[in-house]
Parts: structure tokens; C-alpha cells; sequence
């Protein structure tokens, strides 16, 4: 099948879809942004590389400017359109040329249908984008990844239900594109991975009528892969040479979005376990009104195989505790985010697959978060999809592209204010002890403090103009110290 084809005639058929609907709205914005970060470290500090759709760099110093516009029209009949996109020149980066959004989507009433690559925050569970350390298994911490995608964005109340339950959740397929990149990267006697497809689908339930009572309680169930394409073997002259090739036909397709043991064309791996690289999050939260005050609290409980997903062995260790709390509007203090984070345990350190026919059960642990034997990492552009207290393969001098240390706890606080219209002020304030993997244990445990002091000036005088000025401070014996200053300059309007 020749997808590429398919995608295709998917957009025409979108757009077609709402052509003979009469136009009540149409708008057309335009960004244009550059920043620029200079420090004093080895890398530059965590909170200017993470969290920013890969659009950064973990160098010292580093740049971007980038431009963009957006396109949007109702239409009557619930009929929605927009379309955006944005290309950027960097500096310093992992190329010098990006295409960071390139999408097409079509809504009817709660329902839409988006094509290509787009920022998109977290989903299903929300955080705060601004202030929350990220999600466990996709976020904004790495570039988009260009996709086909059917969605329900929002809470969508269930017929019946008296407005006491609500669902929201999407299924998409689509494909990484930075095996470029990745052979660039890899060392010669490394693996790296050649056209791989991505897979994520999820499902989240709302139980609660705030207008009756001001308890919301949700929870779903988030999972991804990655499937297809070939694992590839850098040679020492600096050629490459397939080392496995995965099947990518249509049952391919169907075992990512049902996990299944993979056939005699798929490594002993595979066959045992389930075909690709399957990993998800259970994600719950439960949220409190009171008056103009906002309090909640989630688990995003983050899992690499069955053993975790079904709470096999009685216990969940593993994953983000969050309380986030919405003040009254006043002067200074808007929002606060604290977060706690552990991917150390990883259902024990032994890993029976291989003796479960011999000793007659079967123990799954070791394991060994966001790397994969087939697929290396867990991670698009370098950077790692999920929690970047994780840091991804781009960190790595030899050259690997797998995580060095997945065996993490961490502390987080944000905080923000906004003293006016004009102004906004962040803090993020970070922790972290790092262990290694279970294969390869750090030396000793390593620790990492991160933090950036940020205030954004948008003055109403300027007609669209912004700045944003941070300063990074980072001290520890993992990613190292350093103290460093980004600037970011946009503006922003309307065409029409």
C-alpha cells in the first residue's frame, strides 16, 4: 500500500468535504520569532533545551529564528478549518533548516481530523504547558511527528449521562523523520533506525457535572509504538548495512494498534513479546472548584510492557504525582505546579522471557525505559519524546542513540505570575538523581539542579511585539554547571 498516496487523498478529501458550506469566518495570523541562548557550560541549561518542540539545542549557544502563518474559516453546518505553517533557520542545532509545523485540519462539531506535523501539548492528560516539567510518554520536549490523525480534542458529554460523563481521545499513524539525522549521528559500530512509523492511540473518561457539584474525577489510558521500518548497522568506513528489517505491510498496521507477537519475519525479540515498541501511560487526575481557586491533582503512571500496564507484580512505582493550583486574578501570583517523578524501579532489575518455557512462569522485568533493542530509543530528532529529566540520545558524546541514564527521580516546581496585561513572570525550579541504567549503573549516584527565572513583556503600545528574557542557572554532576541568558523577540498579528 502506497501510503504516501493515501495521505494525499485523505487532505483532498478533507478539504472537499465542507466546499459547498458558505464561509461565516475567516482569519489569517502571522508569526514571526527569534531567539537566541548563550552559557558558560558543556551544554546549555536544561530549561532552554527542553520543553520547546525540539526547536532548541542542547550546545551552549544557539539560535533560531522562525516565521509562520495560520489559517482558520468556520463554516456553517459545525464545519471548521485551519491550516498552518512554519519554517525556521537555526543555528547550532540539530539542522540548519526545520519545517517545525506543516498541518491541515478539518472539525465538524467535536470531531476533527488533522494532517501533518503540529505542535501538540500532552494529550489525553492536561498539564500546565508552561509550568509542568512534561508528559511521560509524548509532549512538547521533541520535534512533532508528521501524522494522520482523528481526534476529540475536548470533553464531549456522553448522551444519557445527565452531563456527569464526558470522553475525549484520538488514534493516529505516522512516520519519524530523522533517520538522516540519526545516521549522521550514530558512531561507526552503532545501530541507528531507518524509516520508522509511529502509532498512538488513547481514551480518557470526565465523571462529574461541576455545575452540580465542584468535583471532577478523570482517568484513560495512553499508548504508542513504533513499528515498520529497519534497524541499521554503521560500519567503520562510515557506510551502513541493514541489520534487522521490520515488516511494514498492513498487519503491521493492525499489530501497532493491537499489540501482537510478531511472525518468523520479526527478531526472536519480537516474536516472544509483542512486534515494535510498545509503551504507554494510565493517566488519572482529580480536580476541586472553589469559588474563583482551581486545585488538582494527577498520576500520569507511565509503563514499557504488560508487567506495568495490568499491575502485574501489585505495585506501581513508577511514574509523575502532580498538584496544580489556580489562584484568584491578582496582581502576582497566578498558578503553581509541583510534580514528583521516579522511573527507578522498572519492575526490578531481572528479566525472565528467555527460562518462562523451562521454569514455567515468567517474570518482565528490567525494563529498561524508552530504549529498545530494535528501535534504540524512544526519542524524535535526538531529543526524548516524553519527561526531559530524561535526557535523550543528543546528549550522548559516543555517539549512541539510546538514553545513558532511565533510572531517574526527580522534584519539580513552577510557578507564574501575571502583574498585568503586558507582563507575565515564570519560575522552574528542578531536581534530579540519576542511577544509570540496569545494565550499565552509573559509577555513583548522579544529581542535577536546573532552574529558569523568565519574564515576558508584551506591551499593548507595540501593536503585536513581544520579548521574552530568561536566565538558566544549572549546578550538578550529571549534565553539568551552567549559567546562561536566551532572549526571544516575536511579533505577531493579523493578515485578515
Amino acid at each position: 500500500m502506497n501510503w504516501k498516496k493515501l495521505t494525499l487523498w485523505l487532505a483532498a478529501g478533507c478539504l472537499s468535504l465542507p466546499a459547498i458550506a458558505q464561509q461565516t469566518d475567516t482569519t489569517l495570523t502571522y508569526r514571526i520569532e527569534a531567539s537566541g541562548n548563550l552559557s558558560d557550560g558543556t551544554y546549555a541549561p536544561l530549561w532552554f533545551t527542553a520543553n520547546r518542540y525540539g526547536l532548541s539545542s542542547q550546545k551552549p549557544n544557539s539560535g533560531y529564528i522562525r516565521a509562520g502563518l495560520h489559517y482558520g474559516k468556520k463554516l456553517n453546518r459545525h464545519w471548521r478549518i485551519e491550516a498552518g505553517l512554519e519554517l525556521a533557520g537555526a543555528a547550532d542545532q540539530v539542522s540548519g533548516f526545520v519545517i517545525q509545523q506543516a498541518y491541515a485540519d478539518i472539525a465538524w462539531k467535536f470531531l476533527r481530523l488533522s494532517i501533518g506535523s503540529k505542535e501538540r501539548p500532552g494529550f489525553p492528560l492536561t498539564k500546565n504547558e508552561r509550568l509542568s516539567s512534561g508528559m511521560m510518554v509524548e509532549g512538547p520536549n521533541a520535534r512533532p511527528v508528521p501524522q494522520v490523525r482523528i481526534d476529540i480534542p475536548e470533553y464531549v458529554t456522553i448522551p444519557g449521562t445527565g452531563n456527569w460523563l464526558a470522553l475525549k481521545g484520538h488514534l493516529a499513524y505516522g512516520a519519524f523523520t530523522d533517520w538522516n539525522w540519526q545516521e549522521d549521528f550514530a558512531a561507526p559500530e552503532t545501530n541507528w533506525g531507518k524509516h520508522i512509523l509511529y502509532h498512538s492511540k488513547s481514551l480518557m473518561f470526565r465523571i462529574g457535572n461541576r455545575e452540580k457539584f465542584p468535583v471532577e474525577f478523570e482517568l484513560g489510558l495512553l499508548m504508542a509504538a513504533q513499528f515498520a521500518g529497519a534497524q541499521m548497522l554503521k560500519n567503520a568506513d562510515g557506510s551502513s548495512t541493514v541489520s534487522v528489517d521490520m515488516p511494514g505491510g498492513l498487519k503491521s498496521f493492525f499489530k501497532a494498534f493491537i499489540p501482537m507477537s510478531g511472525g518468523s519475519d520479526t527478531p526472536w525479540g519480537d516474536q516472544v513479546n509483542v512486534e515494535g515498541n510498545h509503551l504507554g501511560s494510565w493517566n488519572f487526575a482529580l480536580t476541586y472548584y472553589l469559588n474563583d481557586w482551581r486545585f488538582r491533582a494527577y498520576l500520569d503512571h507511565y509503563f514499557d510492557d504488560h508487567s506495568q500496564m495490568v499491575w502485574q507484580y501489585g505495585r506501581w512505582k513508577d511514574g509523575q504525582l502532580g498538584i496544580e493550583i489556580d489562584l484568584p486574578k491578582n496582581r502576582w501570583l497566578s498558578a503553581i505546579v509541583w510534580e514528583t517523578m521516579s522511573t527507578k524501579q522498572q519492575t526490578g532489575p531481572l528479566l525472565y522471557d528467555e527460562f518462562a518455557g523451562t521454569l514455567g512462569y515468567q517474570v518482565s522485568a528490567s525494563d529498561n525505559y524508552y530504549n529498545n533493542y530494535c528501535y534504540q530509543a524512544w526519542q524524535h530528532w535526538g531529543q526524548g519524546m516524553g519527561n526531559p529529566f530524561l535526557p535523550g540520545p543528543i546528549y550522548n558524546k559516543d555517539g549512541e542513540i539510546t538514553f545513558k541514564s532511565n533510572r531517574v527521580r526527580a522534584q519539580h516546581l513552577g510557578i507564574e505570575g501575571d502583574p498585568s496585561e503586558e507582563w507575565n513572570w515564570r519560575i522552574l525550579i528542578s531536581f534530579a538523581r540519576h542511577w544509570g541504567t540496569y545494565q550499565t549503573p552509573l559509577d555513583k549516584q548522579r544529581k542535577q539542579f536546573s532552574s529558569l527565572y523568565e519574564v515576558s513583556y508584551t506591551p499593548q503600545w507595540a501593536k503585536g511585539w513581544g520579548a521574552t528574557v530568561g536566565v538558566g542557572l544549572d549546578r550538578g554532576n550529571y549534565l553539568g554547571n551552567s549559567t546562561g541568558g536566551i532572549l526571544t523577540i516575536r511579533k505577531t498579528g493579523k493578515i485578515f
